[in-house]
């Protein structure tokens, strides 16, 4: 009896390693695929909110960390600088809608620093499905609504849904939503204005991550 426990005991314990090297392995092995993946999933997400054309840099290699409430909490946000020969002209930015129907509403804006948007996506949410889903690109083409719109400041009062007086439209028996969408849109909007010519002495994601 104690002779089969010990040969159970041994077997378990090489399986276990043997299935530990494997998948230490198959990781390694994978790892770079994975990285690759993510960085391609992303460059196509950034040249949606800032159009490639705009810019010839490696705008993926331009990252800042940045913190303010005009992003919808205090939370780090990424900063993707676009440049032309070197210049600056446009951001890709990270935001959040804190205020959605079912939560916080996580973004991506891109905007130039005089308050034209170019691309908005929203990139995770919890809002209802067949309402406030229609944030969704895959579901509506409503996000497309805010390229090419431009924020005049603050008390821009076309920057917002059409039942507040705005330009942009709500969805049927779905205000909550866009309207924390817009407003999201509108803050980051400004306070990437505020960024011009700042953008070279915030800290860089290498840095937060050292």
């Amino acid at each position: 009896m104690l002779d089969a426990i010990r040969k159970n005991g041994v077997t378990l314990a090489v399986f276990a390693a043997i299935t530990t090297g494997m998948t230490a392995v198959i990781n390694t092995v994978t790892k770079p695929t994975i990285a690759h993946q993510t960085a391609l999933q992303q460059k196509v997400l950034l040249d949606q909110v800032v159009p490639p054309e705009l810019y010839n840099n490696s705008i993926q290699k331009e990252c800042y960390i940045v913190s303010n409430p005009a992003l919808g909490n205090g939370a780090p946000h990424h900063l993707y600088l676009a440049r032309k020969d070197d210049k600056p002209v446009a951001v890709a930015i990270e935001t959040t809608a804190p205020d959605g129907y079912s939560g916080a509403i996580q973004m991506v804006v891109g905007a130039d620093f005089s308050g034209t948007v170019y691309g908005t996506r929203v990139v995770e949410h919890h809002e209802t499905p067949g309402l406030g889903d229609k944030i969704e690109l895959r579901i509506s083409d409503w996000i497309n609504s805010f390229n090419g719109k431009k924020v005049t400041g603050a008390d821009d009062t076309h920057f917002a849904v059409k039942k507040d007086g705005g330009d942009f439209d709500q969805f049927t028996g779905a205000t909550i939503t866009p309207r924390a969408v817009v407003n999201a849109v509108k803050r980051t909007t400004l306070y990437i204005e505020t960024l011009s010519g700042q953008i070279s002495s915030l800290p860089t994601c290498g840095d937060a991550n050292e």
